[in-house]
């Protein structure tokens, strides 16, 4: 075998791992962010942050309406962050995006999650159950450490 089939040998294996990985990463993402397409916006935004959805459209290959209209979900979650392109010429400047960090990202899921919890641990007594039902003082709790929310405030 030449070194050169070794190498691109080497090379279809290590492109297939990465698929591989980027297929978990999307699927895990789709169910913290709920669908796919906001899964691969976010993953694409965390590869090439600053980019418009002409850009992003162009890089997952999904639809330019349907990337914008998740942009604005994912903006007003404040999943990603918005702001107007810089340019030197007249015209319009189109947003760009990036997302946020995924410590942070997995600081907002946490709480979603602990809620949910908390109302299967309470489910007895919120369905008027037996009195040794678990109490109501939320008994699950989840910290995550790194987090910027955690950095800013320790006693969280």
């Amino acid at each position: 075998m030449s070194d050169s089939e070794d190498s691109d040998g080497s090379r279809n294996t290590r492109d297939r791992a990465k698929a591989g990985f980027d297929d978990r990463v999307v699927n895990i993402l789709s169910w913290v962010l709920d669908t796919e397409t906001r899964a691969k916006i976010y993953v694409y935004l965390r590869q090439h942050p600053n980019s418009t959805s002409e850009e992003i459209a162009e890089g997952t290959g999904l639809y330019p309406s349907t990337v914008r209209e998740a942009l604005a979900e994912l903006n007003e979650e404040d999943t990603v962050e918005r702001r107007k392109r810089e340019s030197g010429g007249a015209g319009n400047n189109p947003y760009e995006y990036t997302a946020i960090a995924p410590s942070d990202l997995v600081g907002g899921v946490v709480g979603r999650v602990q809620d949910e919890l908390n109302t299967v641990f309470n489910l007895d007594t919120y369905l008027g159950g037996n009195g040794d039902a678990a109490d109501e003082n939320e008994p699950v709790h989840i910290e995550v450490e790194g987090t910027n929310t955690e950095q800013e405030n320790p006693n969280r």
